[in-house]
C-alpha cells in the first residue's frame, strides 16, 4: 500500500466516525443509539379501551385464548391471517357476551405480554450493540492516530515502501473502519423494530376490540 494512500487518516477521522449514524448526538441515556425516541416501557392500557385485563383473570390459564394470543403475537403470522383467527375463536366462544368478552381481553392479555417481551429483549439488544459501536469506535480512534503519527514520521519520508508493522497497522485500521461502517448501517435498520412491534401490537388490539 503506498504510504500516501491514507492521507485522509488522522485523529479527525476517528472522532468523525463516534459522529456515525449510530451514535449520532448525546442523548438522555448514552446507550441508546437509535434516531427513534426511546420509549422504555409499554402498559396494556396504551393500546386498549376494553373491558379491565386484571377482572378477565390469568391468560395462561386458559389454553386456548394462550395458543391463540401466542400465534397471532408471532411475527411469523401475517396480519391479514389475524382476523380469521379471531372469527374462528369467537365463533367458539358461544352467545355469553360477558364471557366472550372476557375470553377475548384474555388474548389481548397474552398478545400484550408476547410482543412487549419480544421488545424489551430486542431493545437490551440495541444497548448492547451501541456500547460494542462505541468501543470500536475509540479503538478505530486510536489506531487513527497511530496510523497518522508513523505517516508524519521523518523516516517515513524517504521511504519507498511501507514498513510491515505499518502497513498491517492501516490494513486493521481499514478493516475495523469498514467493519465499524456495516454494522453501524445494520443498526439503523435493528433500530426500527421496536416501532414496528409497537405497530403490530397496536393493530392486534384493534381487531381484538373490533370483535367484542
Amino acid at each position: 500500500m503506498n504510504r500516501f494512500a491514507l492521507h485522509f487518516v488522522g485523529p479527525a477521522l476517528g472522532l468523525a466516525l463516534l459522529a456515525g449514524p449510530a451514535l449520532a448526538q448525546p442523548r438522555q441515556d448514552p446507550d441508546w443509539p437509535c434516531v427513534q425516541r426511546k420509549v422504555g416501557s409499554l402498559s396494556p392500557g396504551q393500546f386498549w379501551t376494553g373491558p379491565d385485563i386484571a377482572a378477565a383473570g390469568d391468560w395462561g390459564a386458559d389454553n386456548d385464548a394462550a395458543v391463540l394470543a401466542q400465534k397471532i403475537a408471532s411475527r411469523r403470522t401475517e396480519l391479514s391471517q389475524v382476523g380469521p383467527l379471531l372469527d374462528a375463536y369467537v365463533e367458539k366462544l358461544g352467545s355469553d357476551k360477558d364471557a366472550k368478552d372476557k375470553a377475548l381481553t384474555r388474548v389481548y392479555a397474552g398478545v400484550f405480554e408476547v410482543i412487549n417481551g419480544e421488545r424489551d429483549k430486542v431493545m437490551g439488544g440495541i444497548s448492547r450493540y451501541a456500547q460494542g459501536q462505541r468501543r470500536m469506535a475509540e479503538r478505530i480512534r486510536d489506531e487513527a492516530d497511530k496510523v497518522s503519527q508513523t505517516k508524519d514520521a521523518p523516516s517515513a519520508s524517504d521511504a519507498t515502501e511501507l514498513p510491515k508493522d505499518q502497513s498491517d497497522l492501516e490494513t486493521k485500521f481499514a478493516w475495523d473502519r469498514r467493519i465499524f461502517q456495516e454494522r453501524s448501517q445494520s443498526l439503523t435498520y435493528v433500530c426500527e423494530v421496536p416501532q414496528l412491534l409497537e405497530q403490530r401490537l397496536g393493530e392486534i388490539a384493534r381487531m381484538i376490540q373490533a370483535h367484542l
